[in-house]
């Protein structure tokens, strides 16, 4: 076998495995347009897609990590190769991730449903979602092209998606406070935009990768964060 035909099936594996990423992040954003949707529709036939959809993103994930392994296991990949394998795998675990707050959001369709009387502002909520979708757009372009510059551009835009998220929250505090009947409905609507605000969070993760994939080092910035004055102990919901 000569030297450029192992080359040639190199590059070819390594293709596939930008593909397999290409085509986790549109369904990703794909999951979350449906969910927000389902949401905003109260739509129970479409959230309980969006669940069984889930199976299919971590599928993906499973293929890109058994892919990965196998490229560094029988190519032995150097420098710039093997970090992009390598940050294939981190990838696509942050895009499993977003994956999960998406069926997370589906999963309080039905809760927010039986609740007629609580007006949600699904305003911001769809906006966030919007912004996700974006974000994962353009993160996903800056994978393709190897744009470092692309990359930092998703990577600040996520304090938008926070300030969203912080707007949010003081008006359901306020639903709260007037109308105790309604800390329940207002806390499941806190639920998902928590849940979007974590997956810009990931995003933003993948811009750092992205980077680092292009640059060889570390994206070292401190990342803009908006509010933080509506923190709470917010691990139990992913």
């Amino acid at each position: 076998m000569t030297h450029s035909h192992i080359v040639s099936s190199f590059d070819e594996d390594l293709n596939r495995l930008r593909t397999k990423i290409v085509t986790m992040a549109n369904l990703v954003a794909k999951q979350f347009s449906d969910a927000e949707k389902a949401l905003v529709s109260k739509d129970l036939k479409l959230a309980k897609i969006v669940r069984e959809n889930d199976k299919q993103v971590d599928q993906l994930e499973q293929e890109i990590e058994k892919s990965s392994i196998e490229l560094i296991a029988m190519r032995s990949p150097m420098a710039d190769d093997l970090r992009e394998i390598i940050s294939a795998i981190k990838i696509s675990n942050a895009l499993e991730r977003i994956g999960d707050y998406a069926k997370n959001l589906s999963k309080r369709v039905i809760v927010l449903n039986e609740t007629n009387k609580f007006d949600a502002n699904y305003a911001v909520l769809s906006q966030m979602v919007n912004l996700i979708n974006i974000m994962n757009k353009d993160v996903i372009d800056a994978y393709v092209n190897k744009s470092a510059e692309k990359a930092i551009s998703v990577w600040t835009r996520d304090i938008v998606v926070d300030n969203l998220y912080d707007t949010l929250f003081r008006e359901m505090l306020t639903y709260m406070m007037e109308n105790p009947e309604l800390i329940t409905p207002a806390t499941h609507l806190l639920f998902v935009a928590k849940n979007i605000e974590r997956a810009g969070d990931h995003l933003t993760n993948i811009a750092e990768l992205i980077y680092y994939i292009v640059e060889g080092i570390p994206l070292e910035l401190n990342r803009p964060k908006g509010d933080k004055s509506s923190e709470v102990n917010t691990e139990d919901l992913d």
